[in-house]
């Protein structure tokens, strides 16, 4: 899968996609085999941050309607992000999330206190 060279990025924490803008993460769309949805990405403004966000039930208001399509793009997210699943679509009787998913919800905001965030720091607040 196109998706499995980020993988590394995921173990070691090094979280740079945060910082992409739009262009870059068409970029990374398009470097996953799908230029076709490079538009969809700029157009709608999304950036490393808001990848969080992106998963099968909100791609076909992006304009992503191919189901196959849809299916590798949400798995490569999740996999860049370092996430398993999508937290939306939780139970709230499942157990808890993993550091990652969570910390990259907060990282995902705008702000100050958003931009400054570390993962380590959010790790020692989240264990206080």
């Amino acid at each position: 899968m196109a998706c499995d060279r980020f993988h590394d990025n995921v173990l070691s924490h090094n979280m740079e996609f945060l910082q992409w803008d739009c262009v870059a993460v068409a970029n990374w769309i398009e470097s996953l085999g799908f230029p076709q949805y490079k538009a969809c990405f700029t157009e709608n403004h999304i950036s490393g941050r808001k990848l969080i966000f992106v998963n099968c039930s909100n791609l076909p208001k992006l304009g992503i309607v191919d189901f196959k399509d849809m299916q590798v793009i949400s798995a490569c997210v999740r996999e860049l992000l370092g996430i398993t699943e999508a937290p939306w679509s939780r139970s709230i009787a499942d157990p808890p999330r993993d550091a990652t998913a969570l910390f990259l919800e907060r990282k995902s905001r705008t702000g100050e206190r958003a931009d400054g965030l570390t993962y380590q720091q959010f790790l020692s607040e989240k264990h206080v």
